[in-house]
């Protein structure tokens, strides 16, 4: 079993920070790749970062230069750093995983998602 948890959201003013952490536990071969996702109200669920097992990262065009992914392996954790917060990226927030795990199967999980309200 493999179990994923969030932390981290909560409400901001506008030009504010957060951070996000989302903990991957269980019966984990290796993680491949790692990311962050947003869905507003009325809206789909939107890639906002990601990074893969080499390091590599990428970004939605609106969070560039604001946001920051970074991962920490020996803790099995993905965080995201969310700096200059404006109202528009009020969403809820979650974690998706791609991950082997003891079977040798690649696996896709999510977390439970946490709110991030941006507001004065």
């Amino acid at each position: 079993q493999v179990q994923v948890v969030e932390s981290g959201g909560g409400l901001v003013q506008p030009g504010g920070s957060l951070r996000l952490s989302c903990v991957v536990s269980g019966r984990i071969f290796s993680i491949n790749a790692m990311g962050w996702y947003r869905q507003a109200p009325g809206n789909q669920r939107e890639l906002v970062a990601a990074t893969n097992s080499g390091g590599m990262t990428n970004y939605a065009d609106s969070v560039k230069g604001r946001f920051t992914i970074s991962r920490d392996n020996a803790k099995n954790t993905v965080y995201l750093q969310m700096n200059s917060l404006k109202p528009e990226d009020t969403a809820v927030y979650y974690c998706n995983l791609k991950l082997f795990e003891l079977d040798y199967v690649l696996r896709d999980y999510w977390g439970q998602g946490t709110q991030v309200t941006v507001s004065s």
